[in-house]
């Protein structure tokens, strides 16, 4: 039986958003074995927590808000997107349950910012006078490369011990890292860009990039989502 995999819509008020880029996620967990499972971020939470009830796996999905700054503590600087609360409420909800049930998580982009601030961690609203221009967009492939922090879970996936290439699309980055969670992957200017839990029974995994974009043609893509569906085949409720 296919572990199903919960993915919240990436944005409740961009449609146009979610019919580009939710088919490369869907085709991404369906190809390493899993069915997606869309969640509607107009559901209530009774609604919500039935869909994940029937859920083996959590994948938070990029977006093209920005997660809240009064959650983490701060002003919003001039360049933060608007938030999108419908993502927030379902984001919290999936994670609560993904935590307390210890189901496979992998965040994506704003899923890893999402994630991190779930955990109680910050994140850069902005960057700037950065020697790498990590806004670059999903036309330009591969655009930089990112160093691997060895005996990390992460490395073992992507079987580097150095770098590896990734895409970039985004302008901002996780700060503080939250609670249970620590960086696996930074840029060459020091961003951010890999985090994984810190417990070794729950897989947590978050990318800043978009492997889901790069899925058909990049080895160390298709090896993180193929760990991410086999963790969730693999996952058993928790027992108390």
């Amino acid at each position: 039986m296919k572990p199903r995999i919960a993915i919240p819509l990436p944005h409740s008020q961009r449609p146009d958003y979610n019919q580009r880029s939710l088919p490369y996620y869907k085709h991404a967990i369906e190809a390493s074995g899993g069915e997606a499972v869309e969640v509607p971020l107009n559901a209530s939470p009774e609604e919500v927590a039935k869909i994940i009830t029937d859920c083996q796996g959590v994948l938070l999905p990029g977006s093209p808000a920005d997660v809240d700054p009064q959650k983490f503590g701060e002003e919003r600087d001039p360049q933060t997107a608007d938030s999108d609360p419908l993502r927030d409420n379902a984001d919290e909800l999936l994670l609560q349950d993904a935590y307390n049930m210890r189901k496979p998580v992998f965040g994506i982009c704003y899923g890893l910012q999402s994630l991190n601030v779930w955990r109680t961690g910050t994140l850069v609203q902005h960057i700037e006078s950065s020697s790498l221009n990590h806004a670059v967009g999903s036309k330009a492939g591969l655009s930089h490369a990112v160093s691997v922090e060895p005996h990390s879970r992460f490395a073992e996936i992507v079987g580097a011990t150095a770098t590896i290439p990734v895409n970039s699309s985004h302008h901002q980055s996780a700060n503080v890292v939250g609670d249970g969670l620590r960086v696996v992957a930074r840029a060459e200017d020091k961003i951010i860009e890999a985090v994984e839990g810190t417990n070794p029974e729950h897989f947590v995994l978050a990318v800043q990039w978009h492997p889901e974009r790069s899925f058909d043609t990049d080895v160390a893509s298709q090896a993180l989502f193929k760990r991410f569906v086999d963790e969730a085949r693999k996952y058993k409720p928790k027992t108390q």
